[in-house]
């Protein structure tokens, strides 16, 4: 492979690679604004200016200096180059840049969102002069609402213009333009346009500076006290890679984590911020029984006995169980769901729960087709893991599993006199049909959700469940990737994961009330999932995708404890 030099270091390049993208893949640090992988290359902010010599032919290829600076974004790396980006010319280029965009830049850093993750604060440290020579005043621009999500500080904008390209090459909307000229240049929308696509807010993360920010983030929490999970968006079927981003158990912001083969660069707003039925009002934080008609909160040693008494009398009566698993479950949850039913009726009906749909599959920018490389697709399933679901529900059920119509159908004509429900939607979920069947005073039903909803008022025995965020596990996206996730966040209050309740109850119903369930693990239900069916579920130990966690950088700034 050819090879360059890049500050001393040697490093292999793929042809057609620029000296900016081999340098970054090999770790050496040359400072860069305005470049950005997922778009194109304009090399306006001039601060990965470079020295570079490079063999000449005409002279028995002696390593010669081209006698400017060259833009290491834009500069095609070539065989036998050496590349200088801590010369003393580049240094001074590099502080030249720095003082020009700190001329009209404000003292926000103490009150700005970006501190402890903005370009601009990292690089006036490390490539800055120190000090100011700019004498006149600061030129002043207002703040902006652009659209439902998005304020802009223009005057802390450094023009990198990373926004624009991307409304117009990745979204395909073209919100935003540069306006006005000189010292009064400045981001902004087109008259009565709204910055207000589905991909919005990813102008947010793609601004190096403090100039773009979140409503939803704005003042909210220091960035050096967050701490980033990898996660796996949990309410949509694309399977975007995610960092969830937290302190002291709660979510504060949700952002992307690259993953070329699945989400690129991008997510979606509504991923983006549907987080926030994990901290509602509404969540079932405590497990709950039904006594003389009305319900009571209990300690879970009660509602588990509750339950499986009433599921084996209905189960024993000469009715049957009936399942219904959550397409928003983890492949997990969903094993040890079925194994618990089986294990008190190994007659018992499984079926997928309702897989929502919004429209059709929106595909941006607007002008290419789906299967394009450099499309963004945003996926009308609104459920993480309805192909994963099925998959667990089909091998231990040796064959296919109802659907949730079928199931419905099922229930109407008397079939099932026992019920577990799991839910886990961001949302009301229930339909009349399946309420009326779970209000059915025949029927025993054992409720496992997260939110509080009409089926609360049927349910024999409420057990809440855990969201995405509060367990590890596993989703399949649409595409059958499968995808392991973290836990982020401590389940809250007295609620279990899914996964915990089935193995807590299988131990009770097998051992009694003394024993002592093992603790979930994901990794260890991925192995059990294997070796109990090889055939079918033995990819849980060879295809599963571990997150991949190093294109993350967390804030190298120093906290000090006052």
């Amino acid at each position: 492979m050819p090879e360059i030099t890049i500050n001393g270091k040697k490093c292999t390049f793929e042809q057609g690679q620029t000296i900016l993208q081999v340098a970054n893949d090999h770790k050496v640090e040359i400072p860069y604004y305005c470049y950005h992988d997922g778009l194109s290359i304009v090399a306006s902010c001039r601060i990965c200016l470079v020295e570079v010599w490079a063999p000449n032919p005409r002279n028995d290829n002696k390593l010669e200096p081209i006698p400017k600076l060259l833009p290491s974004c834009q500069t095609t790396a070539g065989d036998g180059q050496v590349v200088r980006a801590d010369s003393p010319k580049a240094v001074q280029s590099q502080k030249m840049v720095m003082e020009d965009l700190l001329i009209n830049h404000p003292l926000d850093c103490p009150v700005c969102d970006q501190s402890g993750e903005c370009y601009l604060q990292d690089y006036s440290y490390k490539y800055g002069r120190g000090v100011s020579r700019f004498e006149e005043q600061k030129v002043k621009q207002p703040k902006k609402d652009l659209g439902p999500n998005v304020y802009l500080y223009a005057d802390r904008c450094i023009m990198c213009t990373r926004c624009t390209r991307f409304t117009r090459e990745v979204s395909g909307t073209a919100e935003l333009m540069v306006a006005g000229r000189g010292n009064q240049t400045q981001i902004d929308v087109f008259p009565g346009h709204a910055l207000d696509n589905e991909l919005a807010s990813n102008v947010i993360d793609i601004c190096p500076v403090g100039a773009l920010l979140d409503k939803d983030f704005l003042f909210a929490q220091r960035v050096w006290y967050l701490k980033s999970t990898p996660s796996i968006d949990g309410i949509t079927a694309s399977g975007d890679n995610i960092w969830i981003e937290h302190n002291e158990g709660k979510i504060y912001r949700l952002k992307p984590r690259t993953n070329l083969e699945v989400n690129k660069w991008w997510i979606t707003d509504e991923v983006r911020y549907g987080w926030k039925h994990i901290h509602a009002e509404n969540r079932l934080r405590s497990p709950m029984r039904r006594r003389h008609g009305a319900l009571s909160e209990c300690d879970f040693n009660r509602a588990y006995d509750d339950a499986l008494a009433g599921l084996s009398q209905a189960a024993e009566s000469g009715g049957r169980l009936a399942a219904l698993i959550s397409p928003m479950l983890s492949c997990e949850d969903a094993f040890l769901l079925a194994r618990l039913v089986r294990a008190i009726d190994d007659k018992a009906i499984l079926a997928l729960g309702p897989v929502p749909r919004q429209d059709e599959d929106k595909v941006f920018p607007p002008n290419l087709d789906a299967n394009n490389p450099k499309a963004f697709v945003m996926r009308a399933e609104k459920a993480p893991n309805a192909r994963g679901v099925r998959r667990v529900l089909e091998a231990v059920n040796g064959g296919s599993v109802d659907d949730f119509n079928t199931f419905l159908q099922r229930l109407s004509r008397g079939e099932a006199k026992g019920l577990i429900l799991t839910g886990n939607y961001p949302s009301d979920w229930a339909t009349d049909k399946l309420r009326a069947a779970a209000a059915d005073e025949t029927t025993y039903t054992v409720l496992i959700d997260t939110l509080a909803g009409p089926l609360v008022d049927s349910a024999q025995t409420i057990l809440p469940g855990a969201t995405w965020a509060e367990k590890a596990g596993t989703f399949e996206n649409d595409r059958n990737r499968l995808q392991a996730f973290e836990q982020a966040i401590p389940v809250i209050e007295m609620a279990k994961s899914e996964g915990q309740i089935a193995l807590d109850m299988l131990a009770r119903l097998e051992q009694g009330v003394e024993a002592r369930a093992p603790m979930y693990n994901a990794a260890n239900v991925r192995m059990e999932m294997a070796e109990t069916h090889p055939d079918t579920l033995g990819v849980f130990t060879k295809d599963v995708h571990l997150p991949l966690i190093d294109a993350h950088h967390e804030p190298d700034m120093q906290v000090v404890e006052l």
